[in-house]
């Protein structure tokens, strides 16, 4: 069973933007899938199992940009 969770991430400007937190977030571990809209900077993370949500603020600010509180 698969869990999808929906994050809003600030600071995401282009092309680039989406690659560098697709590639943080697809890097935790249980990650399936990552589908980014760059218009509304929702982040749609599809897991193996729920994701601690400090994992994925850590991968984030890695990436460079910041989660939006919820």
């Amino acid at each position: 069973m698969s869990v999808t969770n929906t994050y809003t991430v600030s600071g995401m400007t282009c092309q680039h933007c989406v690659s560098a937190v697709t590639g943080e977030l697809s890097s935790l571990e249980g990650v399936d899938d990552v589908q980014v809209d760059l218009g509304t900077g929702v982040v749609t993370v599809t897991s193996a199992a729920p994701l601690d949500v400090s994992d994925v603020r850590s991968a984030v600010d890695e990436a460079g940009y910041e989660l939006a509180d919820a």
